[in-house]
């Protein structure tokens, strides 16, 4: 009899403690579940990316009209860079998920047409990043892009070249060469606010394209 007593009491001992060991195992679990839904549900979050191209020039040229969201850029770009005047080449907007990457390449009208002559020749450009919702240092949320790259070839004139024939005599063209610009960073900014990205030279004649970028939850 006291075999068998001795028998029941270390199997009632072998199941308490396997039930014990089961027990932080299950509510480790229960408690990851809402952890891992929040992180699912943020992953899920769709942003609008709205990238502008300003061109910035000393040239006799009239001022484009900009959004009103880019109001305390353009006060910044006049305070801070020695341009008269600023246009927009361009606006796109794309979007992507939250921690995914984000490629766009396209070809658009040309950024530089110098007054000595006028060429249709379109400009290449690329757009990439890697977008995530964040917070910084104090608490406040912040949309990072890591790895953000623009990156353009621009055509610039060069010279210009006559090619004579007997019927219309000498016609002058422009030669065209195809430069690189580009920038490369890792910024933060707040949603829907747009920021500075940062400003390339282009061509001869002085002129910049200013890199402005913006972000915010798609509705």
């Amino acid at each position: 009899m006291t075999l068998i007593k001795v028998c029941r009491l270390i199997c009632c001992a072998l199941v308490f403690g396997a039930a014990i060991a089961a027990v932080p195992n299950t509510f480790g679990q229960e408690s990851n579940q809402p952890a891992r839904a929040n992180a699912q549900k943020e992953e899920d979050v769709n942003l609008d990316t709205q990238l502008y191209l300003i061109l910035a020039t000393n040239r006799d040229v009239e001022d484009g009209r900009m959004p009103s969201t880019l109001e305390p850029v353009m006060k910044r770009l006049h305070e801070s860079l020695p341009f008269k005047h600023y246009t927009l080449a361009g606006t796109f907007l794309n979007r992507v998920r939250n921690t995914g990457g984000l490629d766009v390449s396209w070809v658009g009208g040309p950024f530089l047409v110098p007054a000595s002559a006028a060429t249709n020749s379109p400009s290449f450009s690329q757009f990439s990043a890697v977008v995530k919702l964040s917070t910084d240092e104090s608490g406040r949320e912040v949309v990072r892009m890591n790895g953000f790259r623009f990156g353009a070839r621009v055509p610039v004139v060069t010279s210009q070249t006559t090619v004579t024939n007997a019927s219309t005599g000498g016609t002058s063209f422009p030669v065209i060469n195809y430069e690189p610009i580009g920038l490369r960073t890792d910024i933060s900014m707040r949603e829907d606010v747009p920021i500075i990205a940062g400003t390339l030279a282009i061509g001869a004649s002085g002129d910049a394209i200013v890199v402005v970028i913006a972000a915010k939850r798609a509705n």
